[in-house]
């Protein structure tokens, strides 16, 4: 274990942000280094707590008090084997996962858990600094081939556990560049798309192929894909948006984010030549949606130098404690400010869009009432109509499931009754040799259910070509392990 009296003599302790009239002129992560030895301190809080709860709030199982007690010794190399064992990706959970270990943490019982993100982020982030961060190709090829169709986190997990496995891999991704949302979905200052770039040229080196602005069922057909390869992979993630279908929704002026936040990284990243096609400079600005897209869109209309922003919710503001009815060590939904909401803007919680307001086909602001969930239904409460000047509206209301393409019926995948591609114990679909993982199956959800069912995939996919399989199954509650 860490520091027996650990949890006792240090309080927790996070990085700080970098301050708020500096970073909003940049597009840079917001987070300063955190010193080694503040770090290690903070890894010896890590209990001996007989039964680590951290695990079961971990998809990926990761081995969350290991590499705690390794950090606090120095043991880095140790440290980031144990958890390269369980994730391939940490450097993006340590910036994009909302820590779902850290509310199961024994010690958020009674007080304040370990700072287990901020561990994995610097335990992995030492090894990229030293070096220790090398290419593993296989020692062999089988000669099977996998075409995997989305390069988001699952899509990459699965690419890069089967390519470790010995098959020929090729990821298709129908933008310009690799990543799927974790490249233009995720706002540069949560995570700089370097850290993306060097992991990607990490897995090309151990063999996996991308193939980029190529659009599977359009470019390359669904029988087309079967035909060249002995397996495929659906990770297309969830990107059918949620929509607002209400008087006004015509109006030029009302986006989806994921219509608005790729502009913003465009602009971030330097990669256009003039104004972004979405450009909210100077302009008054309404998000719906308090969700993390939201707050995304919030710090990206703020660095664009957006006049006002303000962020509307449905439902009541969240209570500051955990609430009974979310008992340790389930993941509570209690009041939390991002690095985004700390920077600026307004949230207004428990209220309702009811129109859009326009002039000759432009937004001009939105008609709001206060509400007041009651019986499971939200009730509008009398007289508390109003409307709220806007030149934009983003819409950040969540995702309803993967894009209906030409690809789902040309490969004849069944849908279940939520809309995902519906999926075996071994991630397989109803079609022989076609397989499914992350959102797409799933549902939208954390980057870090995406990379375990990524990793959950790759083992139905290995033991469906080989008969058999050593990589490693991870035991998810969506999906039983596979029977070899």
């Amino acid at each position: 274990m860490s520091d027996p009296r650990g949890f006792m003599t240090t309080d927790r302790e996070t990085p700080k942000r970098r301050p708020v009239d500096i970073r909003i002129r940049d597009w840079r992560e917001v987070y300063e280094v955190q010193p080694l030895e503040a770090l290690q301190h903070q890894a010896g809080r890590c209990m001996d707590c007989g039964i680590p709860f951290c695990h079961q709030g971990c998809p990926l199982g990761n081995l969350i008090p290991e590499w705690n007690d390794l950090m606090w010794r120095g043991d880095k190399a140790e440290a980031i084997d144990r958890l390269h064992a369980t994730n391939n990706f940490p450097e993006f959970t340590g910036r994009l996962c909302p820590a779902p270990c850290e509310t199961a943490c024994v010690l958020a019982i009674s007080g304040e858990s370990v700072t287990i993100k901020q561990i994995e982020l610097r335990t992995i982030e030492d090894a990229w600094g030293s070096g220790a961060v090398v290419p593993l190709p296989p020692d062999r090829l089988t000669g099977k081939t996998v075409a995997v169709i989305g390069s988001g986190p699952a899509g990459l997990a699965v690419a890069q556990q089967l390519t470790r496995a010995g098959h020929t891999v090729a990821v298709f991704e129908r933008a310009d560049k690799v990543g799927g949302l974790l490249r233009y979905g995720i706002p540069e200052f949560k995570m700089e798309k370097n850290i993306l770039d060097r992991r990607l040229a990490q897995m090309t080196a151990e063999g996996t192929r991308f193939r980029t602005s190529v659009e599977a069922g359009v470019d390359i057909t669904g029988q087309q894909l079967r035909s060249r390869y002995d397996a495929v992979v659906l990770a297309v993630g969830a990107t059918s948006a949620r929509d607002l279908t209400i008087p006004g929704r015509e109006y030029r002026g009302i986006y989806q984010a994921m219509e608005y936040l790729p502009w913003g990284n465009r602009q971030g990243l330097g990669e256009l030549e003039g104004e972004p096609a979405i450009n909210v400079a100077g302009k008054n600005v309404v998000i719906i949606g308090g969700g993390d897209t939201g707050a995304d869109c919030l710090g990206t209309a703020l660095r664009q130098g957006a006049a006002s922003i303000t962020q509307l919710e449905i439902l009541p503001r969240p209570s500051e404690e955990r609430p009974s009815a979310q008992p340790w060590p389930t993941y509570p939904m209690i009041f939390r400010t991002s690095s985004a909401h700390e920077e600026g803007g307004e949230r207004i919680f428990a209220v309702n869009t009811s129109e859009f307001i326009g002039d000759q086909g432009v937004l001009t602001g939105l008609k709001i009432s206060e509400v007041e969930l009651s019986g499971g239904k939200f009730e509008t409460l009398p007289g508390t109509d109003r409307v709220l000047p806007a030149d934009f509206v983003l819409l950040a209301m969540g995702f309803v499931g993967p894009e209906k393409s030409e690809l789902i019926p040309q490969l004849e995948v069944e849908l279940d009754e939520r809309g995902n591609i519906s999926r075996a114990e071994d991630y397989s679909t109803n079609v022989p040799g076609v397989f499914v993982c992350g959102d797409a199956g799933r549902g939208q959800s954390l980057i870090v259910w995406a990379i375990a069912e990524g990793r959950a995939a790759a083992a139905g996919v290995d033991h469906f070509l080989t008969g058999r399989t050593l990589l490693p199954v991870p035991i998810l509650p969506s999906a039983r392990p596979l029977t070899i």
